[in-house]
């Protein structure tokens, strides 16, 4: 077994697949890939855990799996949430300090998180993410950081973001059924954008468009600072369903299709060809046109297209995205996916490969959208310790336990087979 040492997991519980990523942090900052585990989704459904049993199973498998090829033990996980029942709110609180002669610090600011929680949601919300965008110090607008400035009237705008507590507690059970410890968890848009954006994107404006099996979620930044968060209850898994609904095919064969042939763009070329699709047992085989195939796909595209415009245009930072919009997740993997964004939405799109941050001999590995969300749990979690150090020391010291913990379970096991043994 390796040292478990700074060895942090990625768990992103998707639609169509469950990805389990190990890695470790080098010297220069970026992440080692050390192991990754896939398996496929059986028990979520747009985003959302419907099936507990299989959901378990699923995990469990893509953690197996990403055990034997990092050679570690896994017990904690940073693990993404999703699925259309998240949503996002803007909120100010305003607190009057006592000591307005002493400066402002971290107390001052947990203050207004605290006074953030204690807001009331519709019922059976929760608050998942509290993230301060801007300060008011007195009458000095657009503070970034007000640690170390003097003032007695404290103001800040949050964004918030809430999701249902039934599917927030199913995602908890799955990972402890699959005996697993959930070490932070994230929405999965902001754990894309950590992997995907660069710092020069988040400064000029960008939208970051994740489309998986289920949903296609957005988060929208300016001046470093997220503006807008958004999830639409449409993705790949739909694209699939109209090419099997207007073929009429099987599913599995509809969703080759969409991988091997589909094309957002309907294709002059195409017209006159033709795909071959093996028939039902004693039929004959089928003919698909490349035409009609790449219509369907292109329609289901451009209706989530119009639904993120529609978001881009309510968030009110329209025209001040200068970096224009990064597609990633599996859906990025879509033929001409690129140029039908850039038609529809008029700005400039790219793919975003979750490579930015991996060191240069694992950059192969992740040259592949649909981890992007799984090595962006790992390095928002970073992220979060570089703010906190003592949440670093005690997620560490939890780490390192991993295979004495093991080993308890290893013995009790013994102990319990002697003591059936003896009883027999």
């Amino acid at each position: 077994m390796k040292d478990t040492q700074d060895i942090l997991v990625g768990l992103d519980i998707g639609t169509t697949k469950i990805a389990c990523i190990v890695a470790q942090q080098k010297n220069n900052g970026k992440i080692e890939l050390l192991g990754i585990g896939q398996s496929e989704s059986i028990g979520v459904k747009r985003g959302v855990v419907v099936n507990i049993e299989q959901t378990v199973q699923s995990i469990q498998k893509a953690v197996q799996e990403a055990e034997e090829k990092a050679g570690v033990m896994i017990k904690n996980v940073c693990v993404g949430i999703a699925g259309q029942h998240i949503k996002s709110l803007q909120h100010r609180i305003m607190r009057t300090r006592d000591q307005a002669d002493q400066e402002i610090n971290e107390a001052d600011l947990q203050a207004l998180i605290d006074d953030v929680h204690k807001i009331v949601l519709s019922p059976g919300e929760e608050i998942i993410h509290v993230i301060p965008q801007e300060y008011i110090v007195e009458s000095e607008h657009h503070v970034t950081n007000p640690i170390g400035m003097n003032g007695a009237r404290l103001e800040a705008d949050f964004h918030i973001i809430t999701g249902d507590i039934k599917a927030i507690k199913n995602i908890y059970k799955c990972v402890e059924r699959a005996g697993l410890c959930i070490e932070e968890l994230t929405l999965e848009p902001l754990a894309s954008a950590a992997a995907v954006l660069t710092d020069e994107e988040r400064e000029a404006g960008v939208v970051l468009v994740d489309i998986g099996g289920g949903t296609t979620d957005i988060a929208i930044f300016q001046e470093h600072i997220i503006r807008h968060t958004a999830v639409i209850p449409f993705g790949g898994n739909a694209i699939t369903e109209d090419i099997k609904m207007g073929c009429g095919l099987l599913e599995k064969y509809a969703e080759a299709l969409k991988v091997k042939y589909g094309s957002a763009v309907v294709l002059a070329e195409q017209e006159n060809q033709v795909i071959s699709i093996p028939g039902l047992k004693g039929r004959p085989a089928r003919e698909i046109s490349m035409k009609n195939l790449s219509a369907i796909i292109n329609s289901r595209m451009e209706e989530i297209i119009e639904q993120v415009a529609y978001e881009i245009e309510s968030s009110g930072f329209s025209h001040r995205l200068a970096a224009g919009i990064v597609i990633t997740g599996g859906g990025a993997e879509l033929k001409n996916i690129k140029q039908l964004f850039d038609y529809v939405t008029g700005m400039i799109t790219r793919i975003g490969y979750p490579n930015e941050y991996v060191d240069s001999k694992d950059a192969e590995l992740a040259d592949n959208p649909k981890l992007a969300t799984g090595i962006g749990l790992i390095l928002k979690n970073l992220h979060e310790d570089k703010k906190d150090t003592n949440k670093k020391s005690t997620k560490q010291s939890k780490v390192i336990q991993i295979e004495q913990v093991n080993f308890v379970h290893k013995i009790k096991g013994f102990l319990n087979s002697f003591m059936n043994e003896e009883i027999d």
